[in-house]
């Protein structure tokens, strides 16, 4: 979070992210990639999930596998109620700023 005084802000891609999240509920990366219509890149998700989450904005867990299954863990990601908050006062500016969204 920043200071006080700073008007907590998304750029377009976590408002995209938020917007995904706050619509569907909880989702793995690549399934953001796969339902922005092509408005989040593979190369660049987890980079901005990290940053978000570093910022408090999502949270992730790692995905519950059988002992016997390889590979990585997929996380999902939820917005936190600070990332809510955020995600709903930016909305709130855009409509009032007469701008409609991202």
């Amino acid at each position: 979070m920043g200071s006080k005084n700073e008007f907590p802000s998304l750029s377009e891609k976590e408002y995209l992210i938020m917007k995904l999240l706050m619509d569907e509920g909880e989702m793995f990366g690549l399934e953001m990639v796969q339902e922005s219509a092509g408005e989040l890149k593979k190369g660049t998700i987890y980079v901005t999930l990290q940053r978000m989450e570093e910022k408090n904005l999502v949270a992730s867990d790692e995905e519950k596998r059988a002992a016997s299954e390889n590979g990585i863990a997929r996380r999902f990601y939820t917005p936190t109620n600070w990332g809510e908050r955020v995600y709903k006062a930016q909305e709130i500016a855009l409509k009032y700023l007469n701008m409609g969204g991202w």
